[in-house]
């Protein structure tokens, strides 16, 4: 499947322009789903590393006005990208039907409950730390065994929250409190993690900062053939889910990935 990113933020690091006019924001999602994205999601607090924290007012003047205007127009799922459990009740009751939690709920645990009250289904992404510290807890005897104990932590707590196992979606987190060489250890060896979990595997690679060597310091926004590699490599490996920027072109990387996989099977 394929998640077409929509951030609605002034300082996401990989669009070509930011989004935020409601109206352009609306379209561009409802582009997405023309260009075969089978999810959008939305997100309004930026994550990048050193990114500053947002109040859950302002985020939610941000993504609210969206989902709204997108409920009953969009034909595909959206998806909300917040850790803050009161954005994530405004956003379901307004039309999101997955959360989407960076923090797999290590910032606001509450938010498992909230999941579990709407019956909504939930995104666990690995990572330490905050987007400001982040950087300082990328230290790892073993990556892969790493992230596996802790994203088992993650699920333990939404299931203990009430969220059915089956509702659950697990992301390894590339480039979130991970060096370039961490990035690439968790792509190298999905196999492992959704061996170990035995849930389905999002993965967001889309523009990250983990390729810049490999590309010549090319900016974020034209790393999408560097991006085109990294998602060809995870729907190959088993992922399930890319989240992207360039849902047109990243789309036709994944049913071809897709194919030689199901031909391989």
């Amino acid at each position: 499947m394929i998640m077409g990113i929509l951030n609605v933020t002034p300082d996401s690091f990989a669009e070509r322009g930011p989004q935020l006019d409601p109206g352009a924001a609306i379209q561009a999602a409802l582009q997405m789903e023309f260009d075969g994205a089978d999810l959008v999601d939305i997100g309004g607090e930026s994550t990048r590393p050193g990114a500053a924290p947002l109040s859950k007012e302002e985020e939610l003047a941000r993504v609210l006005p969206i989902v709204r205007g997108l409920a009953g127009r969009l034909k595909i799922p959206m998806s909300i990208d917040t850790y803050k459990a009161d954005v994530a009740r405004a956003a379901l009751d307004a039309g999101a039907c997955l959360v989407n939690d960076v923090s797999g709920l290590s910032r606001e645990p509450e938010l498992g409950r909230v999941v579990a009250q709407y019956g909504a289904a939930l995104v666990l992404m690995h990572s330490r730390g905050t987007p400001a510290t982040m950087i300082d807890h990328a230290v790892y005897e073993d990556v892969v065994a790493d992230v596996v104990t802790e994203l088992s932590a993650s699920m333990g707590t939404a299931v203990g929250a009430g969220v059915p196992v089956g509702q659950i979606v697990i992301d390894p987190g590339v480039g979130f409190a991970k060096r370039p060489a961490h990035s690439y250890g968790v792509l190298a060896r999905l196999p492992e993690i959704a061996a170990a979990l035995g849930r389905p595997l999002l993965v967001g690679v889309s523009r990250k900062s983990f390729m810049r060597e490999a590309l010549a310091d090319r900016p974020a926004v034209d790393r999408d053939w560097g991006t085109a590699a990294a998602v060809a490599a995870s729907v190959l490996a088993g992922a399930h889910i890319a989240r992207v920027h360039a849902v047109a072109e990243m789309a036709q990387v994944v049913r071809v990935a897709e194919e030689i996989r199901r031909h391989g099977q």
